[in-house]
């Protein structure tokens, strides 16, 4: 199990872009978060099993999101296990 925390860079704000993370996050059984941020990126938080996490930021990266995806900064860390679900905010 691990945390993964992503900063996605471009124009992801207001395209579906975090209901369409959400919905990738919830197929790989991940919890966690889609938030945006005041500076135009969204901010991914996801935990559960690394491969999990791993194939969420590829599809992040993948080109296929709503929006235009510019560059994801990542982080990886310990899972906290305060992650209920996988919610939009």
């Amino acid at each position: 199990m691990t945390r993964l925390t992503a900063w996605v860079h471009g124009s992801v704000q207001g395209v579906g872009f975090r209901w369409w993370t959400r919905s990738r996050a919830l197929e790989l059984g991940l919890t966690g978060s889609a938030t945006n941020l005041a500076d135009g990126r969204v901010e991914v938080v996801a935990e559960g099993p690394k491969d999990h996490c791993a194939r969420l930021l590829a599809a992040l990266r993948s080109g296929e999101s709503p929006g235009r995806v510019d560059h994801v900064v990542e982080r990886w860390s310990e899972p906290r296990g305060d992650l209920p679900g996988f919610v939009e905010r």
